[in-house]
């Protein structure tokens, strides 16, 4: 067993004014969902984005879950969303009984193709068409048959390891055939995409506060919008929905999505040291890349231009195993040999076992990059031993190979 203290890939780092927060609840005795921390964390990360209203939630996946009832998905509707991603950026258009339609990624960002979001699009409202003039034929005494008619509702782009998508294109694609965009930010707080925060660029956005996530309350999310109205109605349906009445009434289905004034106080005291969280995240990256860029088959994914700043939250490396001489895994065993955690990216959703019969438009840039790629160690209290550690093991291996 390697004795050398192990190496996360994105472990929590408190700052240590997490506790204070913590102390003032437990002071005041509001250890129960929302309060004055809740309050308090949603002015923060507002402020920090510049957004005008936030919903701080029990999980980013409630957050998506909440985005897309508020669009008014329902059941056999269609929901566009990137395939390269985590779980999580999907399982709720599942939850309302919507069809996701997977859409493959452009080599620059990783992120959704707006040649394919747009093939998708035009595919999903042809097959609209056809089924209302098969709808039209059939005898209305015939009520039997049914022909359930599938609209393209929204629109989920991802900010893959917190680099900004193709937003200007997405966004113009979504404004074409009248579509709204949920941005999951969920990777990316901290990031910006043409002088404008990651969270803050679609209808509305989504953010994880995860414990591997740039800023942690243990678990946790956020809905981001300027629309007032929505994020109100949020917040009704993540305190399960409950009527204005003086006894327990519900006119609608609702959920317990809502953050705890607990959890919230980690995030007061995370959000206090947010950009120091981001500019070591940007050195792990650059460390990383002035040592290993050398190497015959590494690669790494540079931001594409002036628009581009990602937060890095997770440096990633492609390895070309003809060039490299040893492939991803092999790599990441030899990491794991000396207890350091390593990760493949992400396997696509549409080669995932539970959504493998659903419509995707693809054109094996995702498949190519899971194939290829590895999550590095990348946490923000990385120290320059821990880094040379992962370095040298990389190096040894491939000089091995």
């Amino acid at each position: 067993m390697p004795s050398a203290k192990r190496i996360y890939l994105s472990p929590p780092h408190m700052s240590g004014n997490e506790m204070k927060y913590i102390e003032e609840a437990f002071r005041d005795n509001w250890i129960a969902p929302l309060g004055p921390n809740v309050d308090n964390f949603e002015k923060d990360i507002a402020q920090y984005l510049g957004v005008k209203h936030v919903a701080a939630l029990s999980s980013g996946t409630a957050a998506i879950h909440l985005a897309l009832i508020l669009l008014g998905v329902k059941p056999g509707d269609y929901v566009i969303v990137q395939s390269f991603t985590f779980s999580a950026t999907v399982n709720p258009i599942v939850y309302l009984g919507a069809t996701p339609v997977f859409v493959d990624s452009e080599p620059e960002t990783w992120n959704m193709d707006p040649e394919l979001l747009e093939k998708a699009i035009q595919d999903k409202r042809q097959k609209e068409k056809d089924k209302r003039k098969i709808k039209d034929k059939i005898k209305i005494k015939d009520k039997r048959k049914k022909i359930k008619g599938g609209e393209v509702k929204a629109i989920i782009g991802v900010n893959l390891y917190g680099m900004p998508a193709k937003w200007d294109e997405i966004l113009a694609i979504g404004e074409k055939y009248g579509i709204p965009v949920i941005e999951d930010a969920a990777e990316s707080l901290g990031s910006r995409y043409n002088g404008k925060m990651c969270g803050t660029i679609g209808k509305s956005g989504i953010l994880s506060f995860n414990g591997n996530k740039i800023i942690t309350t243990s678990g946790g999310g956020a809905l981001l919008s300027d629309d007032e109205e929505m994020i109100a109605k949020a917040r009704f349906l993540a305190t399960q929905a409950r009527d204005k009445a003086p006894h327990y009434q519900h006119s609608q289905i609702g959920y317990n999505y809502r953050m705890s004034n607990i959890v919230a106080g980690i995030g007061r005291g995370q959000m206090e040291v947010i950009s120091e969280r981001v500019r070591a995240r940007r050195e792990n990256f650059e460390f990383y890349k002035s040592n290993l860029s050398g190497l015959k088959g590494v690669s790494f994914i540079d931001e594409p231009g002036e628009k581009y700043f990602s937060n890095r939250w997770l440096t990633t490396i492609l390895i070309d195993p003809k060039e490299a001489g040893a492939d991803r895994e092999e790599v990441r065993i030899a990491l794991e040999k000396e207890n350091i955690e390593s990760r493949p990216l992400w396997k696509p959703m549409h080669l995932q076992p539970v959504f493998s019969g659903y419509p995707a438009f693809v054109n094996g840039i995702s498949e190519n990059l899971f194939s290829r790629g590895l999550c590095l160690p990348s946490g923000s209290s990385m120290t320059e031993e821990e880094r040379e550690r992962v370095v040298w093991v990389i190096r040894k291996e491939l000089k091995k190979a």
